[in-house]
């Protein structure tokens, strides 16, 4: 009998293209939640999540250059399947 649960949230993805790593995306962490993803309940507090602590990228041009790469993070539908063990 399996107990697993599925349900869709919303993340932020970031990611980098630079010479020394290449291209990287990764989601957004936050070492509190127990998935180690920082989940949101819709896109528009996820949305405004990602504005206010990531809104600098955009005007920065110096890290979207080398040696950074960063890219301005986006917002993404996730599915997340919890299972006991």
């Amino acid at each position: 009998m399996s107990t697993a649960r599925t349900v869709t949230a919303w993340a932020i993805q970031r990611g980098s293209t630079n010479l020394l790593d290449g291209h990287r995306t990764y989601l957004d962490g936050d070492p509190v939640c127990a998935s180690r993803t920082r989940l949101f309940r819709n896109r528009a507090a996820a949305r405004d999540y990602a504005k206010q602590h990531y809104g600098y990228i955009k005007c920065s041009a110096d890290l979207q250059r080398e040696p950074h790469g960063w890219h301005v993070p986006r917002v993404v539908r996730v599915t997340v399947t919890i299972e006991a063990a």
